[in-house]
């Protein structure tokens, strides 16, 4: 799967729904599934160093402002058929797209990320690895 370093702040705003767009200075042919890995840099209350959810690329649009040309990544919600939590991955984060073998990432056992269920699981299995 093609994956993506982003600082785990910024992370964290993709995998609870409310950011859905990230933003580059490059755009990409890729569309569909893409692997979000939180960078090793360490921010207080945030799990840096591993992948902890799959976003799903719809479009990438371009757009400029004052300080120049940019490209929107346009993020799937999360729901059965697009965006999705899984189990954490420690990755070695890189520049740009790079690939993480498919096997390594496992889905979250729900699909609904605001139910009683996903909130249980990240208290039980994401919440300790926060630095």
């Amino acid at each position: 799967m093609k994956a993506l370093s982003i600082r785990s702040d910024y992370a964290a705003e993709i995998m609870n729904g409310t950011k859905t767009e990230e933003y580059r200075t490059w755009s990409t042919k890729h569309r569909g599934e893409l692997l979000i890995c939180n960078t090793a840099k360490k921010i207080h209350g945030f799990v840096p160093g591993y992948a902890l959810c799959v976003v799903r690329i719809t479009d990438i649009e371009q757009r400029e402002d004052d300080e120049g040309r940019y490209y929107a990544w346009k993020i799937a919600p999360f729901t059965r058929n697009g965006s999705y939590w899984i189990e954490p991955l420690p990755i070695k984060g890189r520049l740009g797209l790079f690939n993480v073998d498919d096997r390594l990432i496992k889905r979250a056992p729900f699909t609904e990320i605001h139910s009683r269920n996903a909130k249980e699981w990240f208290e039980r299995v994401i919440a300790p690895l926060r630095y």
